[in-house]
Parts: C-alpha cells; structure tokens; sequence
C-alpha cells in the first residue's frame, strides 16, 4: 500500500487480482472426482476397481480407492501374485457347486480365467496397480484391517498409501462426484 494512504493502489490491486488469478487456475475445482471402496480380494474383484481407476484417471479424474478386508490382498505385494477366482458360489462359472468344492477347483478355474486374461491381452494386476499410482490414483490401505490381518506397512506396493481409517474413507466419499462399493 501506498504510504500517504490506507487504500491500495491500482498497481497493488492488480497484483492481488493476477495473484487470486493464478491460484483459481490451480484449483481445479471442475476435475470429477471418483471415490472406490474395494472389498474384495479375488483374482475377478480385482480387476473392476483398477480398471474403472484407471480409466477415471486417464480421463483426469481425482481418484481414491479405498482397499479393505479381502481387498487388501490386491494391494499387498506378495499376495497380489496369488489372487485366485472361487469357484464355490459363482454363477458364471459352468461348474456345479458339488464340483467347485473339491480340493484344487479354485486353482482350476483361476488358471482358466488367467489363460482368457492372457489371450485378451489383459494387463495383470501388479501393471494395473502400477500404472493407476503413476496415473496418481491413491490407492489407500484400511488400517484397521491391516492390524486385523497381521500386515505391516512394508507389505504393500510403493505408492499405496497406508494408515487410512474409515472416517478418512467417508470423508473422500462425501466429497466425491461417483462413489462405489465393489
């Protein structure tokens, strides 16, 4: 401000203006801004929140996907590699139940869908996981469940996000255009 008044003066009013300017064109405030909770840990669960992830993100998307229970497993180096279909229960699979229990069915029908994924062309899961952190999908581990299963934080893929409750959760959800629970 000038020295002889309180009032600012057009050039420091300009500068305010172009300053407040600048940081609206920082704020997106138009980015839609996509809210997953996944719950599930099999090898076909995992693929519809980082498919929808990552093409959200592709499209610039804010997106969150909030990993708990089973669906951890998709986030924890180690188990990632082993997710398997179950063949018990599900209904697209052309196998009756009686069979679908016997011992080594779930192996069965999860190098099945394997081979299908591989002969489509499908990115793994570990590529997908990969891909959405580089896209900047924050992929969030429930901590709650990470005690529950005995999972320390060095477990995971580098870029998850660890230590995440459920309040955090909601909150991510309240504020997000599309939420959903897979």
């Amino acid at each position: 401000m000038s020295a002889e008044s309180a009032e600012p003066t057009r050039e420091e009013l300009a500068a305010r203006v172009a300053d407040l300017e600048a940081r609206l064109d920082d704020a997106d405030d138009d980015q839609p801004k996509l809210s997953i909770v996944a719950t599930k840990g099999t090898l076909d669960m995992a693929y519809p929140p980082l498919i929808l992830a990552t093409t959200a993100a592709a499209f610039d998307w804010d997106v969150t996907v909030f990993h708990t229970f089973w669906g951890l497993d998709v986030l924890h180096e180690e188990r990632a590699d082993s997710l398997e279909l179950s063949a018990v229960g599900n209904p697209n699979l052309p196998v009756p139940n009686a069979v679908a229990a016997l011992p080594g069915m779930d192996r069965v029908t999860t190098r099945m869908l394997e081979r299908k994924l591989d002969a489509n062309g499908t990115a793994s899961v570990a590529d997908l996981l990969e891909t959405g952190i580089e896209m900047g999908v924050e992929f969030q581990a429930c901590q709650m469940t990470i005690d529950l299963l005995d999972y320390d934080a060095d477990d995971f893929y580098d870029g998850v996000t660890v230590g995440v409750g459920a309040a955090t959760a909601l909150r991510d959800m309240a504020d997000a255009d599309v939420q959903l629970l897979v």
